[in-house]
């Protein structure tokens, strides 16, 4: 326990030192002297007198200790706000439909890999704003900024195939989320794009739509999915266009990820923590209970005492 303002205790001798200092008040001599024997059942008074000053004593005490401010130090579960807005850009072509993912030694679907892995990447992000926009032949956003990452996971398991279209419009996906963050004001603003395919149904090339977001100070890194790229196959019917997506990194002054395997994807959502630290990952907040409540409650309770004793005697 601490005291906020310790130097409010100096003022705990300040009655002493008021009744040195001060005059002392003249009492009136009464008018009326009464006989001894008529006092007798006045002997209480004595006693309230020398406990009058008792409670007063305690009542100075416990006021002055209040205004100190008396608290304690407890940590909270709150983790603060990171001022980073993320924006996750999720292909949702029908190339993601291929089997050649593993989990738990089952192929899986390039798609079923994406969710689990970025699923859990977003729901260990507390302290950011995270959306999430999904595209195929369109683009559209799944899930706004938001702080509920946990409503963004949900919307990353619950995409499915088909409800964007099956081609591969990876500018439009980029463009529109750059189109959101120039809105916002936090400090940094991140889109991570995830495509397997080649740019098929964009209206700008990508590249462009990525040097227009760095235009904005959007920073962006590119995740490039799928065991065959356009450099090493380049008549694969689904191969990644590796090269762009470099090229899309590069031009708004983020990473570029290869991934051929979910150990690859494990790998990438750990160097993002490192490329944008998570705020779930920083020392709990230390806050301060204040306490004062309790000595200006004995106070209270002090002067009611003296005052009722007060109404006792004179009544």
């Amino acid at each position: 326990m601490s005291l906020a303002w310790p130097w409010i205790l100096l003022l705990l001798p300040l009655p002493l030192l008021l009744r040195r200092l001060l005059p002392h008040l003249a009492v009136p001599r009464p008018a009326l002297i009464l006989p001894a024997h008529l006092l007798r059942g006045a002997s209480p008074a004595s006693g309230a007198r020398l406990r009058g000053p008792w409670l007063a004593a305690l009542a100075w005490t416990a006021l002055v200790v209040a205004l100190a401010g008396p608290r304690v130090e407890v940590a909270s579960d709150v983790i603060p706000a990171s001022g980073r807005d993320i924006v996750l850009v999720m292909d949702l072509s029908g190339s993601m439909l291929k089997e050649d993912f593993y989990l738990d030694d089952q192929p899986v679907t390039r798609l079923d890999a994406v969710k689990r892995t970025a699923s859990a990447f977003v729901a260990a992000r507390r302290g950011d704003r995270i959306g999430l926009v999904i595209f195929g032949e369109r683009a559209y956003f799944a899930a706004p900024l938001t702080f509920d990452v946990d409503a963004v996971a949900r919307a990353i398991d619950e995409a499915q195939i088909g409800i964007s279209g099956r081609g591969t419009a990876i500018s439009d996906g980029l463009g529109l989320a750059a189109k959101r963050l120039s809105r916002s004001d936090a400090p940094t603003r991140v889109i991570v794009l995830m495509s397997d395919g080649v740019d098929t149904s964009g209206t700008v090339p990508a590249v462009d739509a990525a040097r227009l977001a760095h235009d904005h100070g959007i920073r962006v890194h590119s995740i490039a999915l799928g065991p065959e790229d356009l450099e090493n196959q380049p008549r694969s019917r689904d191969a990644v266009d590796v090269a762009t997506l470099r090229a899309v990194a590069q031009a708004a002054e983020g990473e570029s990820f290869r991934v051929r395997d979910t150990a690859d994807l494990q790998a990438v959502a750990q160097s993002l923590d490192t490329l944008e630290p998570n705020p779930s990952e920083r020392p709990p907040m230390r806050l301060w209970q204040p306490l004062w409540i309790w000595p200006a409650g004995l106070a209270m309770l002090c002067l009611f005492g003296i005052t009722a004793r007060r109404r006792g005697w004179t009544g």
